[in-house]
C-alpha cells in the first residue's frame, strides 16, 4: 500500500508556515534570556511552576473527561454542557 503524503498547495502557505515556525521558537528562546537579564528570574520560576502544574491538572482532567464519554473533545465538552 501506498501512503498518500500531504503537500503544501502553493509556496505562500510554506513561507507562511515556515515564518510561522521561526517567531514562534525565537519567542520560546528569547523571552526567558531577557527576562533573566533584566532581573525577571523569579518570574521566570514562578510561571514555570504554574505552567507546569495548572498544565498537568488540565491535562488529566481533560484525557478523563474524554475517556469517560467516548467522544471527540468538542463531544465530550458539550455532554457537560
Amino acid at each position: 500500500m501506498e501512503k498518500k503524503q500531504n503537500h503544501f498547495s502553493g509556496q505562500l502557505g510554506f513561507v507562511l508556515a515556515a515564518a510561522g515556525s521561526a517567531v514562534g521558537v525565537g519567542n520560546l528562546w528569547r523571552f526567558p534570556y531577557l527576562a533573566a537579564k533584566y532581573g525577571g528570574g523569579i518570574f521566570l520560576l514562578v510561571y514555570i511552576l504554574l505552567t507546569v502544574s495548572f498544565g498537568y491538572v488540565l491535562i488529566m482532567s481533560e484525557t478523563s473527561i474524554g475517556r469517560m464519554t467516548k467522544k471527540s473533545p468538542v463531544g465530550s465538552f458539550s455532554f457537560f454542557g
